[in-house]
């Protein structure tokens, strides 16, 4: 237990996941724009 390092804060864990995530919602972003042929801002009621 000691051995392991922290996974909160600015870790390299924590930024790689962090990363990926934020890919990920990228493309789910475009994605709807393109099935729906609204922007994400208009989907939101934002526009």
């Amino acid at each position: 237990m000691e051995n392991q390092q922290s996974k909160l804060g600015f870790t390299k864990f924590a930024e790689t996941w962090n990363g990926r995530l934020a890919m990920l919602g990228f493309v789910i972003a475009i994605a709807t724009e393109v099935l729906t042929g609204e922007s994400v801002l208009a989907q939101l009621g934002l526009m």
